[in-house]
């Protein structure tokens, strides 16, 4: 007769095997070719600034942006520099934020150069030089190759393409992109930061900022404009919009 112990028994042996069968695989980063590296010494100021801990953190953080969303070229040539560029853009905003994934991102199309909102590459009406998607495009970022290469080697003019577009999809992930990054910033600041954000934005239209004019569009675009100025130029940043920093650094390094 068969006991409620060996009953028990065989539940508990058949919940281990379940466990012990389902159990998901430990994440396997490949490990970093070491042309790699030397693109990231090359082109990306964040990382060489960093110390050697810092460093070896920002490559694994790199090779597991790299083996989770794709990259692929839409008449354009996908190289190491592009793929190295792309995963430095996506990981420069949340290196500090160390459980961050990118969970609303699956692919990012690389053409050669701007685009309309047609998504068409050829023609006098392209402007836009990357671009997060939306509906049929939802999870999927487009960039120009050549706006992505200038952001990184033209350092000094507080521009990147690709931070500004990694920087949308973190306003997004809160479930509106408004330029209010509610994911990050505490519930108490936000007022504050609405504030902020207004204020600079009338200082932009008269003349008196020296922040991309581009950020005065919307408070969206002032969000990722103001990024890639926090940045590309941290120490200039800091001097001349420290209260503007002050909620940067709320933002992005909160777990400095």
């Amino acid at each position: 007769m068969v006991t409620i112990l060996q009953i028990g028994i065989v539940l508990i042996l058949l919940i281990l095997l379940v466990l012990f069968v389902f159990k998901p695989k430990p994440f396997e980063l490949i490990a970093m070719p070491e042309e790699y590296r030397q693109l990231l010494n090359d082109y990306v100021k964040f990382y060489w600034r960093l110390d050697e801990a810092g460093k070896q953190k920002f490559e694994e953080r790199v090779q597991r942006f790299l083996s989770s969303v794709r990259i692929v070229g839409a008449n354009a040539e996908v190289e190491d520099l592009d793929r190295v560029l792309i995963a430095a853009g996506a990981i420069i905003p949340v290196f500090y934020i160390s459980d961050w994934e990118y969970v609303n991102l699956h692919e990012v199309l690389l053409y050669p150069g701007n685009f309309n909102r047609d998504f068409d590459q050829h023609g006098a009406d392209r402007s836009i030089s990357g671009m997060v998607g939306s509906g049929a495009m939802q999870n999927t970022m487009i960039i120009s190759k050549w706006e992505l290469r200038q952001g990184f080697i033209d350092s000094g003019n507080g521009r990147n393409t690709a931070i500004h577009e990694f920087v949308h999809l973190i306003d997004k992930m809160d479930g509106t992109m408004d330029g209010v990054p509610e994911i990050l910033l505490e519930r108490k600041f936000i007022p504050r930061w609405k504030t902020l954000v207004t204020s600079e934005i009338e200082r932009m239209k008269r003349g008196q900022s020296d922040i991309d004019f581009y950020g005065a569009t919307n408070e969206v675009e002032f969000f990722a404009v103001v990024s890639e100025y926090f940045f590309e130029l941290p120490e200039l940043f800091k001097e001349r919009h420290g209260e503007l920093n002050e909620l940067m650094e709320r933002i992005f390094i909160r777990n400095k």
